[in-house]
């Protein structure tokens, strides 16, 4: 591939819903830019974007693919993102070095969760906008209806472009509303002028108006001529766009079809024209030797310094890394230094990713995007730089995985290459973590949602050759006392020579510190026991605590006191204090009206407002308990809750399905309280069959 230099690149993400048609877009443009003979699909998993099987076998993206395009001397990067939520990292992977946005909307399905969050996203991250309507070859497919619902959603910033033209049933040209110019597709794939045709007339209005009050909008002088009836010329339209589209007071919206790759070519041209070349965006890190500001700005006159965006690590291509220059230009045998891992990296050769293919440059401009192979310790959202001027830049924000489920090999003696695996896939995978549970016996996978845990298990089979099974995750109780027990035990035991002698007497009661397992303390007056022996009935205790005596689950909230005990001067030992503590520990326990106790969760669910209703009730069935709800920007709710974790279990399952997809929650330990008596019973009753067939 050529080199570009900063100003010839665009680098774009396209986000929308899940099946939208952004992979099918790809698959467009990489045709009418030479990069393919055919343009491949979906169905037939021949695409360039979702090169993985487990993409092609389930139809739809799992992984952010980088497509650069070279088109008519410029170099466009096409980030090409997942549609669904249960892969949310990836999408923010590709929007922490986009410079712009196109928001796929499928003119069939019309406005979707996926849209409106593709929106948000951009408005969080400040990204200039399109919006391209795909399916325009479908018989129900509705470009002004598209364009209507947008409107009433975002308002006067919803300017169209285009309007598509359709005789007997089929998609042939498309009217520009900038131009007021009708053209139509011929066979050689260019276009031909002519009239608007009259039944186009009315939309025209429509749009033409919208569009130049959007223009209107950007200055005054704009306003007041368009208030006194002036035309606006098409530089003056256009020269108003491109500063509009840039601070995105303006969201164009344009139209085509992917299955005959119609649009592609204005749609292309509008990103080269409207969208920014980086050199016109900030980029700012800290110089770590000066703890000042480092302005890089996409200058490649400035210190060489990148940022690690992404990681592919696979078992047939390697370890790649994925990197934005954010200064300077980047040769192959450079060395650049990681500050966050004090080490520095041998770059070797520059590779520019076009789906699973790698191809070498010469180098990389700052604002362009590319790849490194096998960096020995860089890990993703890490920065590149030279030692004489390290810089570190803002990680990106991952969403945080909050599904979990417990796993286990199917077969024995996989462990190992398990681990090795999901180190490989966590690598890979900011939104995947990997949790060793010992207290409750227990190797967890979170997750962004079932479905995305469901699909690295089918990973580790197809890439891996290691199969997992999921399970329910054991949820971690406690158990404590709520009454004042006073036990004694006495271990005797004799076995020729020397015995095994300790007395012990104590009570057992609440704490009121549910933080600490045990407070042990001890007022034997008289000798009655050696002070040498206080250590060894502390150990019993403290061993005891580990594994309660009402469903094995570790205790918390109890105050041991040794109040009494007897002991033999040879055959008592620590060894004897050590069971009889513990002995008596269990019965004690188990006379002090033992309880047990379940971990409550501080709930935060946003949903749109009509569905609260629906999710408070589905809270009330999960013995939660609504603190409060707080309405946030674009007509969410955002709903408080206590929430025991066992009933957490699949609610995200049961959140999409309550609210279309549109709702997220997020939760954080908050404390322990009594179980219900049916709760607490169940799990008792599940222990113990457990704990027989182990």
């Amino acid at each position: 591939m050529n080199v570009f230099t900063t100003d010839k690149i665009r680098n774009v993400a396209l986000l929308g819903h899940g099946g939208s048609g952004k992979t099918s877009l790809v698959e467009a443009i990489s045709y009418l830019a030479g990069m393919k003979s055919r343009m491949g699909t979906i169905e037939a998993g021949n695409t360039i974007s979702d090169f993985d099987k487990e993409e092609a076998k389930r139809q739809f993206s799992i992984k952010t693919s980088l497509i650069p395009v070279e088109w008519e001397g410029y170099k466009v990067n096409l980030l090409d993102t997942p549609g669904y939520f249960d892969f949310i990292g990836e999408t923010e992977e590709a929007l922490s070095v986009a410079d712009a946005a196109i928001i796929v909307i499928s003119g069939k399905a019309g406005i979707e969760t996926g849209t409106k969050r593709a929106w948000e996203l951009c408005e969080k991250m400040k990204l200039p906008r399109m919006l391209f309507v795909t399916d325009m070859d479908v018989d129900n497919a509705s470009y002004r209806q598209v364009v209507q619902d947008l409107q009433a959603m975002y308002g006067k910033k919803i300017a169209p472009f285009h309007l598509p033209i359709r005789e007997n049933g089929e998609f042939v040209g498309y009217v520009n509303v900038i131009q007021q110019k009708a053209k139509r597709w011929n066979d050689k794939g260019t276009v031909d002028k002519f009239d608007v045709p009259d039944y186009s007339q009315d939309n025209l209005s429509i749009c033409r108006d919208a569009l130049l009050e959007a223009v209107a909008e950007t200055s005054e002088e704009f306003m007041e001529r368009y208030f006194d009836g002036d035309e606006f010329s098409e530089d003056e339209i256009r020269s108003a766009l491109r500063v509009s589209v840039f601070d995105g007071s303006i969201v164009p919206v344009l139209m085509g079809s992917n299955t005959l790759a119609r649009g592609m070519y204005t749609l292309m041209a509008d990103i080269v024209k409207y969208f920014p070349s980086p050199d016109r965006c900030k980029c700012a890190g800290i110089n770590t030797v000066t703890n000042e500001v480092f302005e890089a700005d996409y200058d490649f006159a400035k210190a060489k310094s990148a940022y690690i965006f992404k990681t592919i690590v696979d078992p047939y291509i390697g370890k790649y890394s994925l990197i934005k220059v954010n200064s300077g230009v980047i040769k192959p045998d450079d060395v650049l230094f990681n500050y966050h891992r004090d080490c520095d990296e041998k770059i070797g050769k520059l590779y520019v990713l076009c789906g699973n293919k790698a191809e070498e440059v010469k180098e990389l401009h700052a604002g362009d995007i590319g790849a490194l192979a096998k960096l020995s310790n860089s890990q993703t959202t890490d920065s590149l730089s030279t030692r004489k001027t390290p810089v570190t830049y803002i990680r990106a924000s991952i969403s945080k995985p909050y599904v979990y489920m417990r796993y286990k090999a199917k077969k024995k003696g996989d462990e190992d290459k398990i681990s090795q695996a999901l180190a490989k896939m966590l690598a890979e995978d900011l939104t995947l973590r990997h949790v060793n549970d010992s207290e409750n016996g227990q190797t967890l996978l979170y997750g962004i949602s079932g479905q995305h845990l469901e699909i690295v298990t089918s990973i580790l089979l197809e890439k891996y050759k290691v199969e997992i099974e999921l399970m329910r995750p054991r949820i971690a109780f406690k158990e404590t006392l709520k009454k004042k027990a006073d036990t004694e035990y006495k271990y005797k035991k004799q076995s020729g020579g020397h015995g095994q002698y300790g007395h012990v007497k104590m009570t057992f009661e609440p704490s009121g510190d549910l933080e600490t397992p045990y407070i042990f303390e001890q007022t034997v007056v008289g000798g009655a026991v050696p002070k040498n022996y206080f250590p060894a009935v502390e150990k019993g205790i403290a061993e005891a605590v580990k594994c309660g005596p009402l469903a094995a689950y570790p205790v918390v909230g109890v105050k041991a006191v040794l109040y009494d005990g007897s002991y033999h001067s040879v055959d008592s030992s620590e060894l004897a204090f050590k069971v009889a503590a513990t002995q008596a520990f269990k019965k004690g326990f188990m006379d002090a009206a033992p309880v047990l106790l379940e971990p409550i969760a501080a709930l935060k669910v946003v949903v749109p407002d009509n569905y609260t209703g629906d999710v408070m009730g589905d809270l009330n069935k999960r013995r939660a308990r609504v603190m409060g709800m707080n309405p946030v920007d674009n007509g969410y709710q955002e709903i408080l809750a206590d929430i025991p974790y066992l009933e957490l279990y699949e609610y995200d399952a049961r959140l999409n399905s309550m609210t279309s997809g549109s709702g997220v929650f997020s939760y954080e330990f908050a404390r322990y309280e009594h179980a219900p008596e049916d709760v607490a019973q169940k799990e008792i009753r599940e222990r113990e069959s457990r704990e027989v067939s182990e």
